[in-house]
């Protein structure tokens, strides 16, 4: 009995054995398909980036109003930085913000000005140069001001100590403890200004804007493609690795 069901035990061990590695087969070529095809995407996105990075920047030459792009509420929206923009109001209070760097490289000491845009909120404005806040009429506060500038993130180093006519460096937040309003985060480089009686005219400052860098970031989509065409070899190779330590032990055993 035993000598007739031996070949059907065998045959059914054998079929089994088939649909097992065709099946693991199966999820192999599945498992390394998608790391292919991974290493793919991170290849596309390094590309786009390379692209992206060769490719001019759109100059942006609309302007906008202060509410359409930030508001005192929250801080300055990145998207925010650069753009151009224009705010009326009061000016309320001045001060020597010194050792400030330009654009140009050169350091000066800048003007800048409290601008009371309603009554419950105000931003900064650099104006000009220190030096030559007496060559234009002074403006009174009583005095409304149409002001058209560059937006800019507010400054984290410190250039000199603070006081209450100096400012350390270019942030709203030095002015929190001297002033109930709700101060806007970043300031205003101005490009004009101008009151009823005409525009005024004074050298203008063009305030250096912080570039967004990544170095590397190319490389590391790089280094992601690699990463996953190895797993795509490691799942490939592994079925062949165990069939071999299988193989080693039968032939250790017999």
């Amino acid at each position: 009995m035993s000598s007739i069901t031996a070949p059907i035990t065998g045959l059914i061990t054998g079929k089994r054995t088939k649909i097992k590695k065709f099946f693991t087969a199966i999820v192999v070529l599945a498992l390394a398909a998608i790391f292919i095809a991974l290493g793919f995407w991170q290849l596309g996105r390094a590309q786009e980036l390379s692209a992206s990075q060769d490719a001019p920047p759109i100059q942006d030459t609309r302007i906008y109003n202060l509410n359409e792009i930030t508001s005192p509420e929250g801080s300055l929206p990145v998207e925010a930085i650069g753009k151009s923009v224009t705010a009326s109001g009061n000016y309320i209070a001045t001060y020597r913000a010194p050792n400030q760097k330009a654009t140009d490289g050169s350091v000066s000491d800048w003007e800048v000005a409290l601008l009371q845009v309603d009554e419950k909120s105000a931003i900064l404005v650099v104006r000009g140069l220190w030096s030559e806040r007496l060559v234009e009429p002074q403006i009174a506060m009583a005095n409304k001001v149409e002001i058209t500038g560059v937006m800019a993130p507010s400054q984290f180093e410190d250039r000199v100590a603070n006081n209450p006519s100096q400012l350390s460096r270019v942030d709203s937040s030095l002015l929190t403890s001297s002033s109930d309003l709700q101060l806007y985060d970043g300031f205003i480089s101005a490009t004009s200004e101008s009151l009823r009686s005409g525009e005024i005219s004074r050298s203008r400052i063009e305030a250096a804007l912080p570039t967004i860098d990544v170095p590397g970031y190319y490389w590391q989509h790089i280094s992601y493609v690699v990463v996953w065409w190895f797993m795509a070899v490691l799942v490939l190779w592994a079925p062949f690795y165990k069939r071999r330590e299988v193989d080693d032990e039968a032939h250790t055993s017999s």
